[in-house]
């Protein structure tokens, strides 16, 4: 942890974050992520070597506890920011349950209203949509909302949600045009990152987010997820774009 620390350090980032909460099997079964909720006072010495290795500040995310049973977050955030994290990010639910069920928010806000902290704390957990960030945010005090899985598919939620909190107005979702551009620079930067077999086989998750209540976008759909062509998937965005705005132009017309 402390070499990666000082690699990361050397990249100039702003800070470091120390992700305790990854409830993935192949990154458990390790020891790593929220694993190490099993063993609070390894946690510890571990976060305060990092924060000592580098001159930047450090960040920690985790989890509630590893079970139902065991849920020492209050603790946890008082004995980490006692060696020196700047911020502590919380996902509602413990590791047993992965991403299932309802994040519990009640201890993310005993952890913000517990006198002893006095570092930001930052809530995460089923934050989907900008109504329910500006509830969270009011009901249990954190000082910023992290948005998570919401996001796939769905990158302009982070502006509705700044729109929300700035005026109480909703935003309105963006066109097919303005879906389709986004979805082109994901795929095109996702290529030049990791290449065009696995940004193709990545970005199939995201297809039904981008195009999300779009009647009649099922074939399309199918096409985007079957193909491993990247001129293939552009030529299906292209009509995409064409079908949809046909659709929107009778609409118009209709109306009128």
């Amino acid at each position: 942890l402390v070499a990666a620390a000082q690699y990361a350090a050397a990249q100039n980032p702003d800070f470091i974050d120390i992700n305790w909460g990854c409830p993935v099997k192949k990154i458990v079964s390790k020891g790593a992520g929220s694993a190490i909720l099993q063993d609070i006072p390894k946690m510890v010495a571990l976060t305060a070597a990092v924060v000592k290795a580098v001159n930047l500040p450090v960040t920690v995310k985790t989890r509630l506890g590893w079970e139902s049973a065991n849920k020492p977050i209050v603790e946890v955030a008082e004995r980490l920011q006692d060696v020196g994290i700047q911020a502590i990010a919380i996902h509602g639910r413990t590791r047993a349950q992965q991403y299932g069920g309802e994040a519990d928010w009640t201890l993310i806000g005993e952890v913000k209203n517990n006198p002893r902290m006095t570092i930001p704390v930052i809530g995460n957990g089923d934050i989907n949509s900008a109504e329910k960030a500006l509830a969270y945010r009011d009901r249990y005090g954190v000082d910023a909302i992290m948005v998570g899985r919401a996001a796939i598919g769905n990158p302009w939620i982070f502006s509705q949600i700044r729109h929300y909190l700035e005026t109480g107005e909703e935003l309105p979702l963006p066109d097919v045009a303005e879906r389709v551009r986004i979805s082109r620079i994901q795929l095109e930067r996702s290529i030049a990152w990791k290449g065009e077999h696995i940004a193709l086989l990545e970005i199939r998750k995201h297809w039904a987010s981008y195009f999300k209540g779009l009647p009649n976008f099922k074939p399309f759909k199918m096409r985007l997820m079957e193909t491993l062509s990247v001129d293939d998937v552009q030529r299906i965005l292209d009509e995409i774009e064409v079908y949809y705005y046909g659709i929107a132009s009778q609409e118009i017309n209709q109306k009128s």
